[in-house]
């Protein structure tokens, strides 16, 4: 049995509630019995009824579904269908799940499913097996990702929105969303065969050969221009991906002035050597956090220095970073904390 579902949100008046966060897994300790009958009468109808209001209850934009379990019988998928502002959101719903049993696990995105191949759909009234999913693959040179163009049969009897969303949800199951988060670029959903089609089941294979080539930690040095034209030069994680880190959603943003730079406006000398031993001892307290905090980049220009870190909001990272900042001797230092859960304040340098 599979069941997936949305509840709208005009039907609720949107927006988040903690209260649902917390309430939802006390409704779910009293309702279990009920959703476990309904699960086993295959009563689909049901199910929308008596789930659906619960998880709009945390937020009204996630995404619900019933699949099979990887070890439980049954999943209880609870996903933000690949919306980055809301995928901490998601991940703190199964964080705060109780352990899996014989029936039940939860996952706070879509699982990739070893019997994908042979699942059907309907879709827009048609039939949409995974088995006739082609894809044409492209592996940017030097980039952490590959492009996906996908094809099927009844693509061509579909409109654009909808066959775009047909394909999404296909590489979530046979990938698993946050793989296809993490390694698929562009993707089309294509009304003719590409040329060099490989069958869907293969794009794992593609995947893993990929990520291979990133199993160490990498930084990578970049030149750019402030918008008002003036030099800058950054360092930032690479890959960089928010949902590497789906619980650091709190940005923290540490400015320090320097005084001495060349005519570029970049730091140079002494204050070269005080950024360098800035960093140095922040990254040893992250160290001490690295399951709270990462530092995702650094830049420089017209005389200052911005270290861009991403914690949970729940940790001290904060705290950290504003201790540190007091035996800063050139110029007046900030941090500055705010939430930040699609990490936008590092948008440039995301892979």
């Amino acid at each position: 049995m599979r069941l997936f579902g949305r509840k709208d949100a005009e039907d609720d008046g949107g927006g988040s509630s903690e209260d649902g966060l917390a309430g939802f897994w006390t409704w779910w300790q009293e309702t279990r019995p009920a959703v476990d009958a309904l699960v086993a009468a295959g009563d689909t109808a049901g199910l929308e009824d008596l789930v659906g209001p619960a998880v709009a209850a945390v937020h009204p934009d996630l995404v619900w579904e019933i699949a099979p379990g990887r070890n439980a019988m049954h999943a209880l998928v609870v996903t933000s269908a690949g919306d980055a502002e809301l995928r901490p959101l998601a991940h703190r719903w199964a964080k705060a799940a109780p352990p899996a049993d014989l029936l039940w696990e939860f996952h706070p995105s879509r699982q990739a499913n070893p019997q994908a191949a042979e699942l059907t759909l309907d879709v827009g009234g048609f039939d949409f097996a995974l088995d006739k999913l082609v894809l044409g693959l492209r592996v940017p040179r030097n980039q952490p990702r590959v492009d996906v163009a996908a094809y099927h049969p009844i693509f061509a009897e579909l409109d654009e929105d909808v066959r775009l969303d047909a394909a999404l949800l296909a590489l979530d199951w046979i990938l698993g969303e946050d793989e296809v988060a993490r390694w698929v670029g562009e993707i089309t959903a294509v009304t003719f065969e590409p040329i060099d089609a490989v069958a869907a089941p293969h794009l794992p294979a593609v995947v893993a050969d990929l990520a291979s080539g990133y199993d160490e930690e990498e930084w990578v040095l970049l030149e750019g221009q402030t918008a008002g034209g003036a030099p800058l030069v950054a360092t930032a994680r690479y890959p960089l991906r928010p949902v590497d880190h789906p619980l650091f959603d709190q940005h923290i943003a540490i400015t320090l002035p320097y005084a001495h730079r060349d005519e570029a406006g970049l730091p140079i000398g002494e204050s070269l050597a005080a950024l360098r031993d800035f960093e140095e001892r922040l990254a040893a307290r992250l160290l001490k956090l690295r399951d709270d905090a990462v530092l995702a980049a650094h830049l420089s220009a017209e005389g200052q220095r911005t270290i861009h870190v991403y914690a949970d909001p729940t940790g001290d990272a904060a705290i950290h970073a504003k201790e540190l900042i007091v035996s800063w001797e050139e110029g007046e230092p900030r941090v500055d904390v705010a939430a930040d859960p699609a990490w936008t304040a590092v948008s440039p340098f995301l892979s």
